[in-house]
Protein backbone atom coordinates (compact mmCIF):
# COMPACT_ATOMS: atom_id res chain seq x y z
CA UNK A 1 0.00 0.00 0.00
CA UNK A 2 1.00 3.45 -1.14
CA UNK A 3 0.01 6.93 -1.63
CA UNK A 4 0.83 7.71 -5.46
CA UNK A 5 -0.56 11.62 -4.97
CA UNK A 6 -1.71 14.25 -2.86
CA UNK A 7 -4.11 17.23 -3.39
CA UNK A 8 -5.04 19.61 -1.10
CA UNK A 9 -7.31 22.36 -0.83
CA UNK A 10 -7.35 25.22 1.97
CA UNK A 11 -5.98 22.35 3.78
CA UNK A 12 -3.74 24.46 6.87
CA UNK A 13 -1.46 26.53 4.72
CA UNK A 14 -2.19 25.68 1.44
CA UNK A 15 -4.82 26.92 -0.54
CA UNK A 16 -4.31 24.57 -3.54
CA UNK A 17 -1.11 22.00 -3.97
CA UNK A 18 -0.78 19.04 -6.03
CA UNK A 19 1.82 16.37 -5.39
CA UNK A 20 2.75 12.85 -7.34
CA UNK A 21 4.53 10.28 -4.27
CA UNK A 22 6.16 6.93 -5.14
CA UNK A 23 6.80 3.82 -3.09
CA UNK A 24 9.98 3.81 -0.89
CA UNK A 25 11.23 6.59 1.21
CA UNK A 26 10.32 10.59 0.36
CA UNK A 27 11.96 13.07 2.21
CA UNK A 28 10.16 16.79 2.70
CA UNK A 29 12.60 18.90 3.57
CA UNK A 30 12.32 22.97 4.68
CA UNK A 31 12.73 25.29 7.31
CA UNK A 32 9.95 24.82 9.99
CA UNK A 33 6.99 26.54 9.68
CA UNK A 34 6.87 26.04 5.64
CA UNK A 35 4.25 23.55 5.45
CA UNK A 36 6.03 19.97 6.05
CA UNK A 37 4.18 18.37 8.65
CA UNK A 38 0.66 20.14 6.69
CA UNK A 39 1.56 17.44 3.96
CA UNK A 40 1.63 14.18 5.91
CA UNK A 41 -0.67 15.32 8.30
CA UNK A 42 -3.69 14.99 5.64
CA UNK A 43 -2.17 11.88 4.59
CA UNK A 44 -2.89 10.90 8.13
CA UNK A 45 -6.10 12.20 8.59
CA UNK A 46 -7.45 9.81 5.64
CA UNK A 47 -6.50 6.58 7.57
CA UNK A 48 -8.00 7.50 11.25
CA UNK A 49 -10.63 10.59 10.39
CA UNK A 50 -8.69 12.39 12.60
CA UNK A 51 -5.32 14.55 13.25
CA UNK A 52 -2.37 13.56 15.25
CA UNK A 53 -1.62 17.38 16.08
CA UNK A 54 -4.91 18.55 16.90
CA UNK A 55 -7.87 17.43 18.77
CA UNK A 56 -10.46 19.08 16.07
CA UNK A 57 -11.11 19.69 12.88
CA UNK A 58 -11.23 23.77 12.84
CA UNK A 59 -7.69 24.56 12.87
CA UNK A 60 -7.49 22.09 9.38
CA UNK A 61 -9.40 24.73 7.37
CA UNK A 62 -7.25 27.02 6.23
CA UNK A 63 -8.00 30.56 7.33
CA UNK A 64 -10.39 32.73 5.65
CA UNK A 65 -12.12 29.27 3.88
CA UNK A 66 -15.40 27.54 4.83
CA UNK A 67 -13.75 24.04 3.95
CA UNK A 68 -10.54 21.84 3.59
CA UNK A 69 -10.24 19.21 0.86
CA UNK A 70 -7.76 16.22 0.95
CA UNK A 71 -7.39 14.12 -2.03
CA UNK A 72 -5.42 11.33 -2.39
CA UNK A 73 -4.77 8.55 -4.83
CA UNK A 74 -4.03 5.22 -3.05
CA UNK A 75 -2.43 2.10 -4.72
CA UNK A 76 -4.34 -0.63 -2.41
CA UNK A 77 -3.37 -4.24 -2.62
CA UNK A 78 -5.48 -4.65 -5.35
CA UNK A 79 -6.25 -1.93 -7.34
CA UNK A 80 -5.82 1.87 -6.91
CA UNK A 81 -8.55 3.74 -5.12
CA UNK A 82 -9.34 7.41 -5.24
CA UNK A 83 -10.36 9.22 -1.38
CA UNK A 84 -11.83 12.39 -1.04
CA UNK A 85 -12.60 14.24 2.49
CA UNK A 86 -14.36 17.53 2.61
CA UNK A 87 -13.61 18.84 5.62
CA UNK A 88 -16.45 20.94 7.02
CA UNK A 89 -16.41 22.25 10.57
CA UNK A 90 -19.52 22.66 12.60
CA UNK A 91 -21.40 20.85 9.80
CA UNK A 92 -21.27 16.70 8.52
CA UNK A 93 -17.85 16.12 6.79
CA UNK A 94 -18.34 14.38 3.36
CA UNK A 95 -16.38 11.66 1.72
CA UNK A 96 -15.76 10.44 -1.95
CA UNK A 97 -14.24 7.12 -3.43
CA UNK A 98 -13.36 6.74 -7.01
CA UNK A 99 -15.36 9.98 -7.67
CA UNK A 100 -18.77 8.37 -6.04
CA UNK A 101 -20.41 9.61 -2.60
CA UNK A 102 -19.45 7.39 0.18
CA UNK A 103 -22.73 7.44 2.64
CA UNK A 104 -20.58 8.52 5.61
CA UNK A 105 -17.20 9.65 5.88
CA UNK A 106 -15.96 6.65 7.99
CA UNK A 107 -16.71 3.88 5.06
CA UNK A 108 -13.32 5.17 3.88
CA UNK A 109 -11.10 3.78 6.81
CA UNK A 110 -9.48 0.71 5.94
CA UNK A 111 -8.70 1.99 2.30
CA UNK A 112 -5.35 3.48 3.67
CA UNK A 113 -3.63 2.77 6.58
CA UNK A 114 -0.81 5.23 8.31
CA UNK A 115 1.41 4.69 11.24
CA UNK A 116 2.80 8.24 12.02
CA UNK A 117 5.57 9.19 14.81
CA UNK A 118 6.31 12.27 15.79
CA UNK A 119 7.57 14.82 18.35
CA UNK A 120 4.19 14.37 20.00
CA UNK A 121 4.54 11.02 20.83
CA UNK A 122 6.20 11.09 23.61
CA UNK A 123 3.39 11.93 25.68
CA UNK A 124 2.22 8.35 25.25
CA UNK A 125 4.47 7.83 28.36
CA UNK A 126 4.82 11.04 30.02
CA UNK A 127 0.85 12.56 28.87
CA UNK A 128 -2.25 11.39 30.98
CA UNK A 129 -4.04 8.59 29.91
CA UNK A 130 -6.20 9.94 27.19
CA UNK A 131 -3.34 9.82 24.81
CA UNK A 132 -2.64 6.69 25.43
CA UNK A 133 -6.71 5.64 24.95
CA UNK A 134 -6.35 7.73 21.63
CA UNK A 135 -3.30 6.20 20.04
CA UNK A 136 -5.20 2.30 21.32
CA UNK A 137 -8.58 3.47 19.89
CA UNK A 138 -6.76 5.19 16.23
CA UNK A 139 -5.19 1.70 16.22
CA UNK A 140 -8.27 -0.31 16.80
CA UNK A 141 -10.35 1.58 14.23
CA UNK A 142 -7.64 1.51 11.50
CA UNK A 143 -7.84 -2.63 11.91
CA UNK A 144 -11.38 -2.68 12.41
CA UNK A 145 -13.34 0.09 10.79
CA UNK A 146 -16.37 -0.45 12.37
CA UNK A 147 -14.50 0.82 16.00
CA UNK A 148 -15.08 4.18 15.03
CA UNK A 149 -18.99 3.95 15.13
CA UNK A 150 -18.66 1.68 18.41
CA UNK A 151 -16.85 4.35 19.76
CA UNK A 152 -19.15 7.60 18.59
CA UNK A 153 -21.90 5.11 20.07
CA UNK A 154 -20.43 4.98 23.12
CA UNK A 155 -19.50 8.84 23.62
CA UNK A 156 -22.73 9.52 22.91
CA UNK A 157 -24.51 7.53 25.13
CA UNK A 158 -21.80 9.08 28.06
CA UNK A 159 -22.66 12.35 27.49
CA UNK A 160 -26.36 11.59 27.66
CA UNK A 161 -25.44 9.88 30.54
CA UNK A 162 -23.88 12.29 32.36
CA UNK A 163 -26.33 15.00 31.71
CA UNK A 164 -28.53 12.79 33.61
CA UNK A 165 -26.63 12.41 36.45
CA UNK A 166 -26.00 16.20 36.25
CA UNK A 167 -29.60 16.31 37.34
CA UNK A 168 -30.20 13.09 39.21
CA UNK A 169 -29.85 14.96 43.03
CA UNK A 170 -32.99 16.62 41.76
CA UNK A 171 -34.63 14.04 40.19
CA UNK A 172 -33.85 11.84 43.53
CA UNK A 173 -35.75 14.05 45.69
CA UNK A 174 -39.02 14.68 43.16
CA UNK A 175 -39.04 11.14 41.50
CA UNK A 176 -36.41 8.85 42.66
CA UNK A 177 -38.29 5.91 40.93
CA UNK A 178 -38.28 7.10 37.38
CA UNK A 179 -34.99 8.79 37.53
CA UNK A 180 -33.45 5.38 38.82
CA UNK A 181 -35.39 3.63 35.92
CA UNK A 182 -34.10 6.20 33.42
CA UNK A 183 -30.66 5.56 34.26
CA UNK A 184 -30.96 1.87 34.53
CA UNK A 185 -31.72 2.36 30.89
CA UNK A 186 -28.62 4.48 30.06
CA UNK A 187 -26.90 1.95 31.79
CA UNK A 188 -27.46 -1.19 29.99
CA UNK A 189 -26.39 0.84 27.01
CA UNK A 190 -23.44 2.36 28.17
CA UNK A 191 -22.47 -1.48 29.31
CA UNK A 192 -23.25 -3.02 26.09
CA UNK A 193 -21.35 -0.59 23.63
CA UNK A 194 -18.20 0.01 26.39
CA UNK A 195 -18.39 -3.95 26.55
CA UNK A 196 -17.81 -4.16 22.63
CA UNK A 197 -14.60 -1.19 22.22
CA UNK A 198 -12.93 -2.59 26.04
CA UNK A 199 -12.82 -6.21 24.68
CA UNK A 200 -11.25 -4.75 21.49
CA UNK A 201 -8.54 -2.67 22.96
CA UNK A 202 -7.85 -5.74 25.39
CA UNK A 203 -7.38 -8.22 22.79
CA UNK A 204 -5.41 -5.05 20.68
CA UNK A 205 -2.77 -5.08 23.62
CA UNK A 206 -2.63 -8.47 23.10
CA UNK A 207 -1.50 -8.64 19.67
CA UNK A 208 0.58 -5.69 20.30
CA UNK A 209 3.02 -6.54 23.89
CA UNK A 210 5.04 -8.95 21.91
CA UNK A 211 6.03 -6.64 19.46
CA UNK A 212 6.45 -3.68 22.20
CA UNK A 213 8.95 -5.71 23.85
CA UNK A 214 10.62 -6.98 20.74
CA UNK A 215 11.10 -3.14 19.09
CA UNK A 216 12.16 -1.76 22.86
CA UNK A 217 15.13 -4.19 22.97
CA UNK A 218 16.07 -3.71 19.37
CA UNK A 219 15.90 0.14 19.89
CA UNK A 220 17.30 0.23 23.24
CA UNK A 221 19.87 -2.43 22.83
CA UNK A 222 23.44 -1.31 23.12
CA UNK A 223 22.84 2.38 23.30
CA UNK A 224 22.47 2.47 27.14
CA UNK A 225 21.91 0.16 30.33
CA UNK A 226 17.68 0.30 29.14
CA UNK A 227 18.08 -2.53 27.13
CA UNK A 228 18.44 -4.79 30.35
CA UNK A 229 15.05 -4.32 31.41
CA UNK A 230 11.50 -5.71 29.58
CA UNK A 231 8.95 -2.85 28.51
CA UNK A 232 5.55 -4.37 29.27
CA UNK A 233 2.04 -2.76 27.89
CA UNK A 234 -1.18 -3.82 30.45
CA UNK A 235 -5.08 -2.68 30.34
CA UNK A 236 -5.78 -0.84 33.15
CA UNK A 237 -9.39 -0.70 33.59
CA UNK A 238 -11.80 1.91 35.89
CA UNK A 239 -13.04 -1.17 37.92
CA UNK A 240 -9.98 -1.87 39.74
CA UNK A 241 -7.41 -4.40 39.75
CA UNK A 242 -10.06 -7.58 40.43
CA UNK A 243 -11.41 -7.03 36.70
CA UNK A 244 -10.89 -9.59 34.68
CA UNK A 245 -8.96 -8.69 31.65
CA UNK A 246 -10.26 -10.93 28.96
CA UNK A 247 -11.41 -9.65 25.63
CA UNK A 248 -14.86 -11.04 26.14
CA UNK A 249 -17.90 -8.60 25.48
CA UNK A 250 -20.19 -10.46 27.41
CA UNK A 251 -17.86 -11.08 30.86
CA UNK A 252 -17.30 -7.33 30.30
CA UNK A 253 -20.70 -6.18 29.54
CA UNK A 254 -21.69 -7.86 33.28
CA UNK A 255 -18.35 -6.40 34.74
CA UNK A 256 -19.50 -2.81 33.51
CA UNK A 257 -22.71 -3.13 34.85
CA UNK A 258 -21.51 -4.43 38.18
CA UNK A 259 -19.15 -1.50 38.63
CA UNK A 260 -21.72 1.10 37.48
CA UNK A 261 -23.86 -0.55 39.98
CA UNK A 262 -21.30 -0.09 43.36
CA UNK A 263 -20.71 3.29 42.82
CA UNK A 264 -24.34 4.49 41.49
CA UNK A 265 -24.43 6.53 45.07
CA UNK A 266 -21.19 7.86 44.21
CA UNK A 267 -22.04 9.10 40.71
CA UNK A 268 -25.03 10.43 41.22
CA UNK A 269 -23.80 12.55 44.05
CA UNK A 270 -20.96 13.84 41.70
CA UNK A 271 -22.58 14.22 38.61
CA UNK A 272 -20.57 12.24 36.37
CA UNK A 273 -20.00 9.00 35.16
CA UNK A 274 -17.02 6.80 36.74
CA UNK A 275 -17.00 3.35 35.38
CA UNK A 276 -16.33 2.43 31.56
CA UNK A 277 -13.81 2.90 28.83
CA UNK A 278 -13.29 6.63 29.06
CA UNK A 279 -11.45 6.26 32.07
CA UNK A 280 -9.31 3.23 31.42
CA UNK A 281 -5.58 3.52 30.71
CA UNK A 282 -2.64 1.86 29.24
CA UNK A 283 -0.05 1.12 31.92
CA UNK A 284 3.83 1.07 30.61
CA UNK A 285 6.49 0.14 32.63
CA UNK A 286 10.04 -0.75 32.37
CA UNK A 287 10.73 -4.44 34.13
CA UNK A 288 8.66 -3.90 37.90
CA UNK A 289 9.01 0.34 37.22
CA UNK A 290 5.82 2.27 36.01
CA UNK A 291 7.51 4.18 32.68
CA UNK A 292 5.78 7.36 33.46
CA UNK A 293 7.50 9.43 35.94
CA UNK A 294 10.19 7.19 36.22
CA UNK A 295 11.71 6.53 32.56
CA UNK A 296 14.97 8.99 31.59
CA UNK A 297 14.06 10.97 28.64
CA UNK A 298 15.96 8.66 26.16
CA UNK A 299 14.23 5.82 27.45
CA UNK A 300 10.99 7.35 27.20
CA UNK A 301 11.92 7.74 23.17
CA UNK A 302 12.70 3.81 23.14
CA UNK A 303 9.35 2.88 24.40
CA UNK A 304 7.50 5.66 22.31
CA UNK A 305 9.01 4.55 19.11
CA UNK A 306 8.90 0.97 20.51
CA UNK A 307 4.75 2.07 20.52
CA UNK A 308 4.48 2.96 16.84
CA UNK A 309 7.31 0.21 15.77
CA UNK A 310 4.33 -2.37 17.35
CA UNK A 311 1.62 -1.00 15.35
CA UNK A 312 3.65 -1.29 12.36
CA UNK A 313 4.01 -5.01 12.57
CA UNK A 314 0.38 -5.08 14.02
CA UNK A 315 -1.03 -3.97 10.68
CA UNK A 316 1.79 -5.36 8.84
CA UNK A 317 0.44 -8.43 10.14
CA UNK A 318 -3.10 -7.96 8.39
CA UNK A 319 -1.65 -8.96 4.83
CA UNK A 320 -0.55 -4.92 3.65
CA UNK A 321 2.34 -2.38 4.77
CA UNK A 322 0.66 0.27 5.67
CA UNK A 323 2.40 4.30 5.23
CA UNK A 324 4.91 4.96 7.66
CA UNK A 325 5.06 8.88 8.80
CA UNK A 326 8.24 10.47 10.11
CA UNK A 327 7.38 14.08 11.43
CA UNK A 328 9.87 15.88 12.27
CA UNK A 329 11.41 12.71 14.72
CA UNK A 330 15.10 12.53 14.04
CA UNK A 331 16.02 15.68 15.26
CA UNK A 332 14.89 14.49 18.82
CA UNK A 333 16.57 11.07 18.37
CA UNK A 334 20.73 10.23 19.30
CA UNK A 335 22.61 8.68 16.58
CA UNK A 336 22.20 5.23 17.79
CA UNK A 337 18.36 5.67 18.21
CA UNK A 338 18.23 7.21 14.24
CA UNK A 339 20.56 4.08 13.24
CA UNK A 340 18.44 1.34 14.85
CA UNK A 341 15.16 2.96 13.61
CA UNK A 342 16.31 3.45 10.40
CA UNK A 343 17.27 -0.78 10.18
CA UNK A 344 13.93 -1.12 11.84
CA UNK A 345 11.68 0.00 8.71
CA UNK A 346 13.72 -0.80 6.26
CA UNK A 347 11.80 -2.53 3.29
CA UNK A 348 8.59 -1.05 4.33
CA UNK A 349 6.40 0.25 1.14
CA UNK A 350 6.39 3.66 1.79
CA UNK A 351 8.51 5.86 4.05
CA UNK A 352 7.68 9.51 4.52
CA UNK A 353 9.93 11.87 6.22
CA UNK A 354 9.85 15.46 7.30
CA UNK A 355 12.82 17.56 8.33
CA UNK A 356 13.93 20.60 8.70
CA UNK A 357 17.59 19.48 7.80
CA UNK A 358 18.82 17.03 5.86
CA UNK A 359 21.96 15.91 8.26
CA UNK A 360 19.45 14.61 10.30
CA UNK A 361 17.95 12.11 8.20
CA UNK A 362 20.37 9.25 8.04
CA UNK A 363 21.41 8.59 4.44
CA UNK A 364 20.08 4.88 3.89
CA UNK A 365 16.44 6.89 4.75
CA UNK A 366 16.91 10.17 2.68
CA UNK A 367 15.58 8.85 -0.65
CA UNK A 368 13.48 11.62 -2.96
CA UNK A 369 13.99 14.70 -1.95
CA UNK A 370 10.81 17.09 -2.15
CA UNK A 371 12.38 21.07 -0.71
CA UNK A 372 9.11 22.64 1.12
CA UNK A 373 8.81 26.67 0.80
CA UNK A 374 6.44 28.74 1.44
CA UNK A 375 3.71 26.61 0.28
CA UNK A 376 5.30 25.41 -2.67
CA UNK A 377 6.75 21.37 -3.08
CA UNK A 378 9.64 21.02 -5.42
CA UNK A 379 11.57 18.05 -6.35
CA UNK A 380 15.61 18.71 -6.48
Amino acid sequence: MWVRAVRLSDFRSYEHVEIALEPGVTTFLGPNGQGKTNLVEAIAYASVLGSHRVASDAPLVRIGAERAVIGLEVEGRDRPIVIEIEINPGRANRARINRSAAARPRDVLGLLRTVVFAPEDLALVKGDPSDRRRFIDELLVQRAPRMLGVKADYDRILKQRNALLKSAAAARRSSPQEMLRTLEVWDEQLATAGADLVAARIALVGDLHPHVSAAYEFIAGGATAESSADVRITYQSSLGPDAVLLADRDLWREQLLAGIERRRKEEIDRGVTLVGPQRDDLVLSLGETPAKGYASHGESWSIALSLRLAGLEVLRADGDDPVLILDDVFAELDSARRRRLTQRVAGTAQVLITAAVADDVPAELIGRRLNVSRGQVVGD
